[in-house]
């Protein structure tokens, strides 16, 4: 079995799972900058290749944004795979160390809150869900 081609179909099954949930991915350092500084809020889903991932952040990060209210903008980053994005991203989580997956909320380019992985590894899918939609309700208007 080739490692590389079965490793790009494990990527390309996470990148197509959180797009198709509505989420823009970032794969350059540019792409981050840019879609950091909008206002309002962003909701980043850092995504990763592992079961936590796929079983639990990001069926949460589809269902989540199902709600009342919800973030402005939606985007993610591919901790492992996009590397550059990725770092940039985190630079504006300030003291949370780095986590994957994990989930951040900003607003106007300023961090509020994270999910980190020990809040998602371990946990249903419901239980992020819940975690994430209480985040909306403090930070984010009503669609």
């Amino acid at each position: 079995m080739d490692f590389n081609l079965f490793m790009g179909d494990i990527v390309e099954t996470a990148r197509a799972e959180i797009r198709d949930a509505g989420y823009k991915e970032l794969h350059t350092k540019e792409d981050v900058q840019e879609a950091l500084k909008q206002e309002g809020t962003t909701l980043v889903m850092i995504n990763s290749t592992c079961g936590c991932a796929g079983g639990v952040a990001r069926p949460a990060a589809a269902s989540a944004v199902h709600y009342d209210k919800r973030p402005d903008h939606l985007v993610t980053v591919f901790a492992g795979q996009d590397r550059e994005a990725t770092e940039v991203a985190r630079s504006y989580f300030g003291q949370y160390p780095p986590s994957s997956p994990s989930f951040a909320l900003l607003k106007n380019g300023e961090i509020q809150r994270m999910v980190e992985r020990h809040e998602i590894e371990g946990h249903s899918p419901v239980e992020v869900v819940t975690k994430l939609q209480t985040l909306f309700d403090e930070y984010c208007e009503e669609v």
